[in-house]
């Protein structure tokens, strides 16, 4: 695998294919960064090619949480898929793809926001609106913290950068402890939170960040590192910050004008797709299909296999290369008549080319009658980053966890949820109710490892669970270190001694 730093050159920086509809500008690729920043478009043009890097998040979360988590069970025919050792827990994964592509990416995004905000402080006065000049601060803020926090929720300890930093220094940057991760990212949020708009009313600015979008992150910050530290340096700090969660949550519902989708399938419709008509959807990763460059989305079918495609009539085969099985214990979840269950997962099974294939796999995100025409790059499925639900449920466990309100506020967000779903309320939730009720409503979502890390129970859940689930007997036992991923093998490479490998690995 090819080495790479997580600094790159500007002119890769500064490249932008945007990813948002709403967001896309003209590439640039020859530009210097004292020569670029000239005007409020460069500016406005800069902050798009942050956004870019929110392209491949989806994927991410989907291959690095959904797969690693109980809710699949993704053992390949021959083993030799890039998703098997995630799935089974293989020890030597420091250069696997999926491993590599989050480091770097993230890095990336986090470069591009250190040279907008480094050129607007000294710039900045070529945006003769102020507000304007504050707003993509915080947009770059909000951006920059968002990969941080992808970041040490997968590799605990990285390195904190908050300036454009050359090749030849960035290799003399040791990670810092995850304590001081946090410190960074609540100030960047914060700052996001106070000068972000609450929406936009301009159509050209619709999917950008918001303050309800900041809330919502710093609100997950919190509650991450109120989870158990399972004896290593990942996200869990043992904290006990619900309690500073609970409020931002509670702005979100009661002020940011959301509501509740009576329609579980709804949420996810192709013609719902506007942040500006779909009020579950609190932050976008958005995307246009039938663009050159192209802008649309690949995640829609990384969890659906290619012959189930083809099966219903692509010719580019726009699948995942082979299925990506749903675990028995996810479908057995579902209690009779849950709505959520067959739009969630595809359960009918299908045959193609005379080979019979009978296990379910997630199809939330996939509608075959809208399968692009040209590219399997190239879908038209703006991706909810941040969804309304899953505030509610949020605030529900932020309650069972002591950090404030009532248990009959608990109960009642529970139950709208199931009641949704076509099922019957349950008196008093418990927060193992909780986490079942996210994980069925979430499902797909790429939430489900997240939830286990700050449960408590993420070991002993998966343990348990491949002991029943792993039939083929391929998956290894799940040791605390897990919990998180391994530095990349290219970043102990570039600076040998610098990074120390994390435990387990």
């Amino acid at each position: 695998m090819k080495k790479t730093l997580y600094i790159s050159a500007l002119a890769a920086a500064l490249f932008i294919t945007s990813c948002n509809k709403q967001l896309d500008q003209t590439p640039i690729s020859a530009s210097t960064t004292a020569t670029f920043y000239a005007s409020a478009s460069d500016f406005i043009q800069g902050t798009n090619a942050i956004y870019n890097n929110l392209r491949s998040y989806p994927d991410r979360i989907l291959n690095l949480s959904e797969i690693r988590s109980d809710n699949i069970y993704g053992v390949s025919s021959l083993g030799v898929r890039d998703w098997d050792p995630i799935n089974n827990f293989q020890k030597a994964i420091t250069g696997n793809t999926y491993v590599e592509e989050a480091w770097n990416t993230d890095f990336n995004g986090i470069f591009k926001a250190n040279t907008l905000l480094d050129q607007l402080s000294k710039n900045g006065t070529v945006i003769t609106d102020a507000n304007l000049r504050t707003r993509l601060q915080a947009e770059a803020r909000f951006l920059r913290a968002f990969y941080y926090f992808d970041m040490v929720r997968y590799y605990g300890k990285v390195p904190v950068v908050d300036k454009p930093v050359l090749a030849t220094e960035a290799i003399s940057i040791p990670r810092s402890p995850v304590a001081d991760v946090y410190k960074f990212i609540i100030s960047d949020l914060q700052f996001a939170m106070t000068n972000l708009p609450s929406a936009y009313t301009n159509g050209i600015d619709v999917g950008r960040a918001t303050k309800y979008a900041a809330e919502a992150v710093l609100a997950q910050v919190y509650m991450a590192r109120s989870g158990p530290t399972y004896g290593i340096e990942g996200p869990g700090l043992a904290s006990n910050e619900w309690n500073l969660a609970l409020p931002l949550l509670n702005d979100i519902i009661t002020t940011g004008g959301f509501v509740f989708n009576p329609d579980y399938a709804n949420i996810f419709s192709y013609n719902n797709q506007s942040p500006a008509v779909n009020k579950e959807a609190i932050f976008d990763v958005m995307y246009l299909s039938g663009q050159s460059p192209v802008l649309g989305a690949t995640y829609v079918w990384t969890l659906a296999p290619n012959t189930y495609l083809q099966f219903a009539g692509d010719r580019n085969s726009s699948g995942s290369l082979e299925i990506i099985p749903v675990s028995n214990d996810l479908v057995n979840s579902y209690e009779p008549n849950d709505k959520r269950k067959a739009f969630t997962i595809f359960l009918n099974g299908y045959t193609f080319q005379g080979n019979p294939e009978p296990r379910p796999f997630f199809k939330k995100w996939l509608d075959v009658t809208k399968i692009p025409s040209a590219s399997r790059f190239d879908w038209g499925m703006n991706f909810i980053a941040i969804r309304y639900t899953d505030v509610l449920l949020l605030k529900a466990e932020c309650i069972l966890m002591g950090g404030g309100g009532s248990q009959g506020e608990a109960n009642t967000i529970v139950n709208q949820v199931r009641t949704r779903a076509g099922l019957g309320t349950i008196t008093s939730v418990t927060i193992d109710q909780l986490y079942d009720e996210r994980r069925r409503e979430l499902a797909g979502e790429g939430q489900r490892w997240f939830d286990l890390q700050r449960s408590g129970k993420l070991v002993t859940r998966m343990n348990a669970w491949i002991a029943t689930e792993d039939t083929r007997k391929l998956m290894n036992q799940v040791v605390p270190g897990y919990v998180i991923y391994p530095v990349p093998q290219s970043q102990l490479d570039a600076a040998p001694g610098l990074y120390s490998q994390n435990i387990g690995y």
